[in-house]
């Protein structure tokens, strides 16, 4: 046998091996994933996460909560308008994450604990009221914490924002609209 048949015989032995081992890997990562997704049941093919009241209550209340503060005091109505919405679109996302807590409809909770207060600072916020304004703002805070309370988390509660805390956001900024 000649020098160059013997070099490609063995490049095709070479060649044949590594196909081979590939198409083995390929089929035991495949055993593998079945064998994983069948032991642990049709759940854990399809993983979700869900953030906590409390993942959502700093996520997206809470900024929310002092943006409107902050809109109110700098009289921009139209972004305290927008920032209602938010707050409003973010409770109403937080009892549908959570529908029930403790046994308590949590949608109906927020509900009944917000309403109130939302319509009150809409009112003022349509009639450029300041003074409505913070008082219906001091009502749903303590409306908050009354949630709190009855959750048993009255450890959480927020006040109405001071002038001097962090915010990175502008709201002195009036629309180019």
């Amino acid at each position: 046998m000649s020098r160059g048949k013997r070099v490609r015989i063995r490049r095709r032995s070479n060649l044949l091996a590594v196909i081979a081992i590939a198409v083995t890997a390929g089929l035991l990562a495949i055993g593998i994933a079945a064998s994983r997704s069948v032991a642990a049941g049709p759940e854990a093919a399809r993983t979700e996460y869900l953030p906590s009241i409390s993942d959502l209550m700093i996520a997206t209340i809470q900024p929310r909560h002092e943006q409107l503060w902050r809109a109110g005091q700098d009289k921009n109505w139209e972004f305290a308008s927008y920032e209602l919405g938010n707050l409003r679109g973010a409770f109403n996302r937080l009892g549908l994450a959570h529908p029930t807590v403790h046994d308590i409809l949590f949608p109906e909770m927020i509900a009944s604990v917000t309403e109130k207060p939302l319509d009150e600072l809409d009112g003022a916020i349509q009639s450029k009221d300041g003074t409505g304004f913070a008082k219906a703002y001091a009502d749903l805070t303590s409306a908050c914490n009354s949630c709190h309370q009855a959750l048993n988390h009255g450890v959480v509660e927020i006040r109405v924002p001071s002038r001097t805390s962090a915010s990175d956001l502008d709201t002195n900024r009036r629309s180019q609209n």
